[in-house]
C-alpha cells in the first residue's frame, strides 16, 4: 500500500525498537500501543489473540502506527497522510472496538461507516492520570480487605463483567458462549484486584497494563448495594499504592463522560484529566 512517499505494512518483532521510539515520545497517550508492541516479542496473556499492528513508513522511518487487533487504536499525533495509508488495513476489520483520541476516531469511523459498519456503542470518555506525587492523603476506609483476585473469586468476576455490560447496555457474550466468556475472564485473573467485605467481593478493577511507563486500569466495577460507601476508594487507593511501589510513572484510566460519581471519586484521589477519547463498538 502506498500514499505519496508513505507505505504501510504489518509490524514484525524486528520493528519493536523503532515503534517504541515513536510511541515513547507521548507515552501517556500511547500506553496501550506500547504494551502491545512489547508483546510482539514477549508473548501474550493466555486466551488472547496475537497483536496485529501496522506502521506507516517513509523509507525506513516509522511515521505512525495503528493497532488493528485485539482492538483498534492509533498512535498519538498520527498525520493525515499516515492515516491514509493505514486506512485500508483498518477497513478490513469486520467488527470490534475502536478507541483513541476523539479527533482521530472521527476520520476512521467516517470511513468504517461508509463501508457499512454500524455502531453498537458510541461514546465519549475522559482519560484521567495521576503521578506518585499527586496522591492525596488517605482517608479512613470501611472495614474491608483490598487484595489480588484469587481463583475462588472467578464466579464473582464473571458476574461483575456481565453486570458491567448490562449497565452499559452492551451485548453480553456470555449469553451465546458462557464457556468462552468464563475462559476470557479467567485469563484476566492475574490482573484483577478486588475488595472484599466479610469474604464477599464488592469491588473489582483490572490492571490491564503494568509497565514502568504507566499502569492502565480498566473494568472497574462496584456491586450496586456497596456503592458510595468507600469501597471503590479503598480499592483504587490500594491499586495506586501497588503501581507506584512497582515503579510506575503514572496510573491512568478512562471514565464515560457524564459519569460524575466516578469522576468525583478519581478527582478526590488526585487524578487529573489529560485527554478526550471516543470509543465505538461496531459490527
Amino acid at each position: 500500500m502506498t500514499g505519496g512517499r508513505l507505505r504501510a505494512r504489518r509490524l514484525s518483532p524486528g520493528d519493536r525498537p523503532a515503534a517504541l521510539a515513536v510511541l515513547l515520545a507521548a507515552r501517556d497517550e500511547n500506553l496501550v500501543l506500547i504494551d502491545q508492541v512489547e508483546r510482539l516479542a514477549d508473548g501474550l496473556f493466555a486466551e488472547e489473540p496475537p497483536p496485529q499492528i501496522h506502521g506507516a513508513f517513509a523509507g525506513d522511518r516509522l511515521a505512525g502506527l495503528a493497532l488493528i487487533r485485539p482492538s483498534i487504536a492509533l498512535s498519538a499525533g498520527l498525520s493525515a497522510d499516515a492515516l491514509a495509508v493505514l486506512l485500508p488495513a483498518l477497513l478490513r476489520v469486520p467488527s470490534g472496538l475502536l478507541k483513541s483520541e476523539r479527533g482521530q476516531v472521527e476520520s476512521v469511523w467516517n470511513a468504517l461507516a461508509a463501508a457499512g459498519r454500524r455502531s453498537v456503542i458510541d461514546r465519549i470518555e475522559i482519560a484521567y492520570r495521576i503521578g506518585p506525587q499527586a496522591r492525596v492523603a488517605p482517608v479512613p476506609s470501611p472495614p474491608c480487605v483490598a487484595r489480588p483476585a484469587r481463583a475462588a473469586d472467578l464466579r464473582h468476576l464473571i458476574h461483575a463483567a456481565r453486570a458491567s455490560l448490562w449497565e452499559e447496555q452492551r451485548p453480553d457474550p456470555a449469553e451465546s458462549d458462557p464457556v468462552g466468556f468464563a475462559r476470557w475472564v479467567e485469563s484476566r485473573l492475574p490482573r484483577a484486584r478486588v475488595v472484599s467485605v466479610d469474604g464477599r467481593v464488592v469491588f473489582v478493577a483490572y490492571a490491564d497494563v503494568r509497565r514502568g511507563e504507566g499502569w492502565l486500569i480498566q473494568g472497574v466495577y462496584t456491586w450496586p448495594d456497596f456503592r458510595r460507601q468507600g469501597y471503590a476508594r479503598c480499592g483504587m487507593a490500594a491499586l495506586l499504592e501497588e503501581a507506584f511501589a512497582a515503579g510506575a510513572s503514572h496510573v491512568q484510566l478512562a471514565v464515560v463522560a457524564g459519569n460524575e460519581r466516578a469522576c468525583g471519586l478519581y478527582r478526590k484521589l488526585g487524578f487529573e484529566p489529560f485527554a478526550e477519547l471516543r470509543t465505538i463498538l461496531f459490527r
